[in-house]
């Protein structure tokens, strides 16, 4: 049912934006874009797709087994998981393949994820701190951002960094939020806490898995920022790590399908100095690529997790 309105709210978004920007004049702009850098821009889904592939491998524990076909066939699988199920679901069906196939234990696997996922979100706040601070056109909004950005930032650090910093944080959470949610907060605390035995048992790991992470982020908003080129647009680059962040953070909101709609409204808005709302609108569209051509991939290994989610939820 949730994923059902959050479908309604995308669209009832999307509507809302076509029928205020001028469509034909979009659909103007996708017809004469410079196709070399729209190449250049969709191709880039590959490598950074086999990046992510890569850094699974490297999380894996000294000894155990995850080629690099196998991992690129997980990241594509919950690519697809993500996209149609809540709360990022595909991640956990990751980790509970790993464990299925032998490769780690069940609550170490899980660990692994939500260090994978921690480090692409601070990666993001990493990014986005650094273009608003340097952004010139700030007002009061943007400031209010750029608090909030580095107070998540310096937050999510200390969460990685300090295990005690962590139990209080997850104490806290646990009293302040609804009592349903007691349960899976007290797994994820659990998991955490293990993620930091595992990874700070090994320095190097943690800060090569943390300093691929900053680069594959910045391969994402590179890629965006050639889509901009590819439509024959422009915004200065250090201005754009500043608002292709808000957007993408915009549509991790939970209220639409994907971040479809709220994502597309973003890039409207922060963009206006730039580029027209036609154009925008485009742009929208190409960041839902980016999430979706890895979906389509991964469609042909999906039965196999479609198993995987049927036992988990068997256990549950």
């Amino acid at each position: 049912m949730k994923k059902f309105i959050s479908i309604v709210v995308s669209l009832v978004i999307l509507t809302i934006i076509y029928w205020k920007i001028d469509f034909p004049k979009l659909i103007q702009v996708l017809q004469n874009c410079d196709r070399l850098w729209m190449a250049i821009s969709l191709l880039m889904v590959f490598p950074l797709t086999m990046l992510a592939a890569w850094r699974l491998q490297q999380l894996m524990p000294t000894g155990s087994r995850l080629g690099f076909g196998e991992a690129n066939r997980l990241i594509l699988a919950a690519s697809v998981l993500n996209m149609v199920l809540p709360s990022k679901m595909g991640d956990i069906a990751k980790a509970y393949f790993m464990k299925e196939k032998g490769h780690l234990h069940g609550s170490l696997s899980l660990s692994l994820v939500v260090f994978e996922k921690a480090c692409d979100m601070l990666s993001l706040l990493l990014w986005c701190a650094f273009g608003l601070i340097l952004y010139p056109q700030k007002d009061w909004l943007f400031w209010v951002m750029t608090t909030v950005v580095i107070g998540g930032l310096v937050i999510g650090t200390l969460l990685l960094t300090s295990l005690k910093f962590a139990r209080v944080f997850f104490i806290l959470a646990g009293k302040l939020l609804p009592k349903k949610l007691r349960p899976k907060i007290d797994k994820l605390r659990l998991s955490w806490e293990e993620m930091h035995r595992y990874f700070w048992q090994d320095n190097y790991r943690f800060f090569q898995i943390a300093g691929t992470s900053i680069f594959i982020w910045f391969g994402h908003l590179l890629q965006i920022w050639f889509f901009i080129l590819a439509l024959k647009a422009w915004a200065p680059f250090l201005a754009h790590l500043a608002l292709s962040p808000l957007a993408i953070l915009a549509g991790l909101l939970p209220l639409t399908f994907a971040g479809v709609g709220t994502r597309d409204a973003a890039l409207i808005a922060f963009y206006q100095p730039y580029f027209n709302s036609p154009t925008a609108a485009a742009l929208g569209l190409l960041c839902t690529c980016r999430y979706l051509l890895p979906a389509i991939g991964g469609l042909p290994f999906l039965g196999q997790y479609l198993t995987a989610i049927k036992k988990m939820r068997i256990q549950r």
